[in-house]
């Protein structure tokens, strides 16, 4: 028995390391939000299966074993030494098991979403109260003010669809939270820290940057577009907010 159980969690520990350790393929960049979205797929097929499972056995042994009178008692079968132990350690095992893979699984996941490509471009974010400021490797900036006098204008995080985009981050002031929902990233902000995250704009698209972390009266309002716009797109409007600085 004790070799039977030293056995399984070897190849437990073995399972979950070639999961979690498991080396991208050459020239493929792994999604953060993919990753994400998979871990999140397995976990509720997991709560599924169990809850079926647990969920058929309950209604199963309730009909069974319902009182046939108010009087009656009940009581549990007589199990021998090895059915007690039986179990005991069988469902305790492939638990364990399940517990690993999803284990492995998120260990891989969070590999991906810390891990930033080669080739990603870099932006640094200021979160500020309430508002984001983003600056370009050339120095280029863009934001978003959302209590302007002229309503909300800028335009926000403008990058290119096809390259992978890291942002290094901190604030000016207190602790901000820049959560962006489609691309599944959140990463925290703080004054005299640089914090990062990645993310990977594979398709044209608009979505929300959010301070996730709240930070004072207008908390609600600390928001701003990302634009995931083609190549060329991108190119013109660098070269356009480059323009605009330099006459302004």
């Amino acid at each position: 028995m004790k070799k039977m159980l030293t056995a399984l969690t070897w190849i437990g520990l073995i399972m979950s390391s070639a999961i979690a350790m498991a080396s991208d393929s050459a020239g493929v960049i792994k999604d953060p939000a993919e990753s994400w979205k998979h871990l999140w797929m397995e976990v509720m097929i997991d709560l599924y299966i169990m809850g079926g499972i647990f969920g058929a056995l309950a209604i199963y042994w309730l009909i069974k074993y319902r009182a046939k009178s108010p009087d009656a008692v009940g009581k549990g079968p007589k199990l021998t030494r090895s059915q007690r132990w039986a179990w005991a350690i069988v469902p305790c095992v492939l638990f364990l098991a399940d517990d690993l893979y999803l284990g492995a699984s998120g260990w891989s996941a969070w590999n991906v979403y810390r891990n930033v490509p080669e080739n990603a471009m870099e932006v640094k974010v200021t979160g500020r109260m309430w508002n984001w400021e983003f600056e370009y490797e050339d120095g280029t900036t863009s934001s978003y003010d959302v209590d302007g006098d002229e309503g909300e204008k800028g335009d926000g995080l403008v990058v290119p669809v096809g390259t992978p985009v890291v942002l290094r981050m901190t604030s000016e002031d207190v602790v901000h939270s820049f959560g962006i929902t489609e691309y599944r990233v959140k990463e925290d902000l703080m004054p005299g820290r640089i914090t990062y995250i990645w993310f990977y704009p594979k398709k044209e698209a608009e979505s929300w940057v959010t301070c996730t972390e709240f930070c004072g009266a207008n908390h609600s309002r600390m928001y701003a577009p990302i634009k995931a716009v083609p190549a060329a797109k991108y190119q013109e409007w660098i070269a356009k907010r480059a323009k605009e600085e330099a006459e302004g």
